[in-house]
Formats: structure tokens, C-alpha cells, sequence
């Protein structure tokens, strides 16, 4: 799927070497905060299409690896898990990779009246990590994905 160059590229943004351990979003299963087997695989597998879901759904008719892998991260931190979904939504065609540009194939959006919900309470955001009152979250078929501020929400799904 990736050449060297590609992947180096992606090791960079990812801030470590591949085959470093996972350092990111997996169920805890035990009690120690160690995934279990099944738990974990699940929790990965979700991770996956809620990320594969949101590059299907960008508005941006092209992104750097860089901005993608922004995107992707506010699905999962874990390195190898973004190379999963990058490599997941190219072989389902959701999108196309070459030369560290990656352009969103599949024409679907986020519908902000019909696929985003609104609600009130304490959040933190997914992108930025500020504190929010109202959460918007992105509501696709694999999952949601959320809380987002309301400029954030806009980021991620590239209106802005």
C-alpha cells in the first residue's frame, strides 16, 4: 500500500518509527488497564470504520498526508491503527494515495442538519482539547465521533 517514502512520512507525523508499540485508543479490559484479546480487537476494528467513515465524508478535494492524518487523529492517536484506516479506506476506494497527497474519493458529506447532533452537558474537544458546553457529534453509520466544538466540527469535516 505505502512506499517507503509515504511511510517514513507517516512515521513522522505520528511522531514515532514503525513498529514502535501502539501508544494510543484501545478498550481496557482488565484491571490493570491492559487490553484484553477480544476487547481490544473490537474496540480497534470500530476505531477503524469510524475512521474509514470520516474520510469518506471529507469535503476536501485533496489533503497533504499531514492534514489527513490530522483528521484521522481525532479518531485515534495510535500510529499503527491511522496506517490501518489509511490503508483500509484506500482499498475500499473511499480514497486515493500517491506521493503524500491523499484526495477523498467517495462524493459523500456531512450532512450538518441531518448527520450532526447537538447536545449540552461538559466535553472536551476531539481536535483541540478545549472545554466545551455543547458537543456537536457526527453521527455515521459505523459510530460516532465527537464531542467537537462547533469550529472544530467544521475543521474535521473540512467546511473550513
Amino acid at each position: 500500500m505505502t512506499d517507503d517514502s509515504e511511510q517514513a512520512s507517516l512515521d513522522d507525523i505520528a511522531g514515532t518509527e514503525s513498529g514502535d508499540a501502539p501508544t494510543g485508543d484501545t478498550a481496557r479490559g482488565d484491571d490493570d488497564g491492559t487490553p484484553t484479546g477480544d476487547a481490544a480487537a473490537g474496540a480497534v476494528a470500530e476505531t477503524v470504520e469510524v475512521g474509514v467513515a470520516l474520510l469518506a465524508h471529507l469535503e476536501d478535494g485533496t489533503l497533504s498526508l499531514a492534514e489527513a492524518v490530522d483528521r484521522i487523529e481525532t479518531v485515534t492517536t495510535d500510529p499503527a491503527v491511522t496506517r490501518e484506516i489509511l490503508d483500509t479506506a484506500e482499498l475500499r476506494g473511499v480514497i486515493d494515495r500517491e506521493e503524500g497527497v491523499v484526495r477523498p474519493r467517495s462524493g459523500a458529506f456531512v450532512s450538518f442538519e441531518r448527520d450532526v447532533v447537538r447536545r449540552e452537558g461538559e466535553f472536551t474537544c476531539q481536535r483541540c482539547g478545549a472545554s466545551l458546553s455543547t458537543g456537536y457529534f457526527v453521527q455515521f453509520d459505523a459510530g460516532e465521533h465527537g464531542p467537537f466544538g462547533s469550529s472544530c466540527i467544521r475543521k474535521v469535516t473540512g467546511r473550513d
